[in-house]
This record gives structure tokens, sequence and C-alpha cells, in this order.
């Protein structure tokens, strides 16, 4: 807990200016997204892995910037995401273009996240527990993320991995247990620290993040996401 509570404040620490305009060859932070201040500083939002099948209106679908709700800070903003998960496997996710990497040049990626829940830690519902089983993950690729609707079901093109699984362009980062047995929103930070994403710019010098959740709890999950923060560093250093 102590290693990773160090890791977070140096990230917190050294979230100086990226420049854009030069191709990067050494280790450098991502200047910190924090959305408690306004803004969505180029973040957008989509959902996937549900079915035309369904009335969209069903879903709930809510994404854009919000007042944070109590006991939180109602003064402060967060980039809110909810979905009514009714297909078993609801994907909801902010995504960003980062630019001015050096063309075709793999990538370390490390990501922390912090967000507001209300989903009490133990917690059970429908399909799984509204804390327990939705996964907070985030991931990087010189591809940009899309969703298409493939035999009338809208899927993510990039390797998110199935819920509980990462995969080739994701990681998961845990839960989204508010770490308490009270359904009250609380700041939760999730951070990839232990593990290893790789990305690989491509030949406009781009990688696209994305950070989102990808649900087995059939029911109504609503997040403020708070503070994003990503570290590029090259994968030959």
């Amino acid at each position: 807990m102590k290693r990773l509570s160090k890791w977070i404040g140096l990230m917190l620490l050294l979230t100086g200016a990226i420049s854009c305009n030069k191709e990067f060859s050494e280790p450098f932070f991502l200047t910190a997204t924090d959305f408690s201040m306004g803004g969505s500083q180029s973040w957008t939002a989509g959902f996937s892995d549900y079915s035309t099948a369904t009335d969209t209106s069903l879903f709930e679908f809510r994404k854009g910037l919000s007042t944070l709700p109590a006991p939180l800070d109602t003064k402060l903003q967060g980039f809110r995401l909810q979905g009514h998960n009714r297909s078993d496997d609801l994907f909801m996710y902010l995504t960003q273009k980062v630019t001015g990497f050096a063309p075709n040049t793999k990538f370390n990626v490390e990501f922390v996240v912090e967000l507001a829940s209300n989903a009490p830690e133990g917690s059970v519902g429908i399909g799984g527990s509204p804390a327990n089983s939705v996964y907070l993950k985030a991931g990087a690729s010189g591809i940009a993320p899309a969703v298409s609707l493939v035999n009338d079901f809208y899927t993510f093109n990039l390797d998110k991995g199935n819920q509980s699984q990462g995969g080739k362009h994701m990681l998961v980062l845990g839960d989204i247990s508010n770490g308490s047995s009270d359904s009250s929103y609380k700041f939760i930070t999730r951070s990839s620290e232990g593990q290893v994403l790789q990305a690989t710019s491509n030949t406009e010098g781009e990688i696209f993040v994305v950070v989102g959740t990808d649900s087995g709890y059939e029911g109504l999950t609503n997040l403020y996401y708070k503070r994003i923060q990503i570290r590029f560093t090259p994968a030959n250093k």
C-alpha cells in the first residue's frame, strides 16, 4: 500500500506540461486532466456492447460534464458516465487523442484514475455486484477507438477483454467499489501499477488513450471521473 501511495503521489507531482510540437524521445508525463475545474479537455465519451433489440432509452445513457453529487463538493465538476446495463456486458468509456510522438514507436503506458462511485463494497445486484462486478479499465493504442454495428450489436473495435479480463489494448485497474458499506458517493483511485501495457504510435505520431468500465452488473451505474493521469515511457528505455 505504501508503494502504491508513493507511485500515485509521484504521478500527481510530475504532471508537467506536455509539448505537442516535437517528437518525444525521453520519458515524460502527460499533463493531468482534472475535470473538477471544468472543461472536457478534448475527452469524448461512448458506449458499446449492447443490442439494437433493446429500446435505447432503457439504457439511460448520460455523458458529459456535470456537477458532482452530494455529499461531494457540488461546486466542482466531474465527467459523468451513466448507463443501465440491459445487455449484461455494457462498456462505457472516455477517450482522448494524444499527439506529438515519434511515428511507429512503442511506449509503456501507465495510468492513475480518480473517480466518484456510490457502489458499496460487497453489494449484491442483478447478475453481479454493483461494485465488484463493474471493472475499471484503461488502455492505449495507435488505432482510434470506435463503435460499429455488427449483426445488430454495437461493438468496440479495440481489444479490451471481457469484464474481469483485460485485453491486448486495455488493462483492468480494479473494480468501482467505494470501499464502504453505504451507497454515498466517495472518491476512489485506481492505478495500473505492477502491470505492463505497451502501445505503438501510428504513422501520424498519435496514441489514443481509453478509460472506462466493463460491467457484469445488470443495473444502473453512474460515475463521475475527476482526474486521469497517464505516463508514457519509450519501451526501449
